[in-house]
Formats: structure tokens, sequence, C-alpha cells
């Protein structure tokens, strides 16, 4: 392919952190929490629901992985589409790799953001775990309707780059060091939290 490994590794390098899991609380800034990044949030359920969630997640975290298998179908059905929850997932890719999977989940407009970071996490064996990741990467986004063409342009764009930086510069300021990890009410709690796990911290809110 045209773009090379080491092309692309370096086009997106700069990005380490350390993974984790287990749940603790810190309080945000609020004004801080709520400022979108440049290319936006990107909101799921009723702008007036009474708990809001942020999460700041990694397309090549494990752990992210397993709560958007095991958790996340039953969050969404329970509190989200029912009107409780409202939920936006922001970017904090822990490797060149995941910025690349985020530049790529954005590149084609915001109505395209979930579908394509919902398949990358459903098929993150697929691609980020192989001997030639990229490879398996740009296969994978043309079931997308990507091209090779559209693939390389998009992790070029300098723009997407930028606010994908944006967004994780500015969550590593406000406390977020692991993935997943996520600001319910501006509480932080962390790890591939249960179902069981979100009712009890939930259910209270939605009460109070």
């Amino acid at each position: 392919m045209t773009t090379s490994r080491r092309e692309l590794l370096t086009l997106v390098a700069g990005f380490t952190a350390a993974t984790a899991s287990g749940i603790r609380g810190a309080s945000a800034q609020s004004g801080e929490l709520a400022t979108a990044g440049p290319l936006g949030d990107v909101w799921l359920g009723k702008d007036d629901a009474k708990v809001t969630i942020i999460e700041y997640a990694s397309l090549t975290c494990g752990h992210c992985a397993t709560f958007h298998k095991d958790t996340w179908p039953a969050l969404k059905a329970k509190y989200i589409d029912s009107g409780k929850v409202r939920f936006t997932l922001r970017e904090f890719p822990l490797d060149p790799l995941a910025t690349a999977g985020f530049m790529l989940a954005r590149c084609n407009g915001n109505d395209k953001f979930y579908p394509m970071t919902d398949m990358l996490f459903a098929q993150q064996r697929g691609w980020a775990f192989t001997e030639k990741p990229v490879d398996a990467l740009s296969t994978m986004v043309k079931q997308a309707g990507y091209t090779q063409e559209s693939f390389e342009s998009c992790l070029k764009r300098q723009d997407i780059y930028d606010a994908v930086t944006q967004v994780k510069d500015r969550g590593a300021k406000l406390g977020v060091d692991s993935t997943p990890t996520f600001f319910i009410n501006g509480q932080k709690r962390t790890g591939a939290l249960s179902i069981a796990e979100f009712d009890k911290i939930l259910e209270p809110l939605l009460a109070g």
C-alpha cells in the first residue's frame, strides 16, 4: 500500500498513556468538562436528560472494547434510548493507531462517528493486534465506504489530527489517565463498568 506503517505512525505519533481499571471518584471543573473539542461532541439521548455521561476511550484499549461489547448495549437501551441519560464518547487515544482510528471516524462527518467507532471496537482484535495493523485498518474501514485513496487522505488531514489531539489533551487536564474513564454528572469513574455498576450509580441520580 502507498502509506507505510512507519509513515502513519510518524503522522500520528506522540500519544502514550497507561491503561488501568478500577473505580475512583473525583470532581472535574464543570466548565472545562462541558467544553467540546473543535469537531464538537456527538451526543446520544435527549438534550434535557437528567444525567449526562461523558466517556473518554481509546479504540485500541481492551477494557474499552469490553465495555462496548458487554455493557454498552444494555446501557444504551435502558438509559439513553429511554431519555434518562445523555451520552457522548470523546477521543483519548493511547497510541498512534488509536489516533488513526479516531481520525477515520471523524473524516466523513459526525453522523458516521458512532457507526465507525462501534465497528472498530467490535472488531478490535482484527486490526489493532495484528502484525500489520495499518493494512488491517485500511481493509476494515473499506466496509464503511473508504477507498485506499480516501483512507490515506484522511490520515494526512492536520485539522482532524489537531482536533483529536486537543480533545485528548483537555481530557488529561481533567484527570483522565486511563481508559475508559466516565464523567457521570461530573463525577469521575474508571474502568469497564458493568451494567449493574451503572445501575448503582445512575438510579440514585435519576431518583434525586
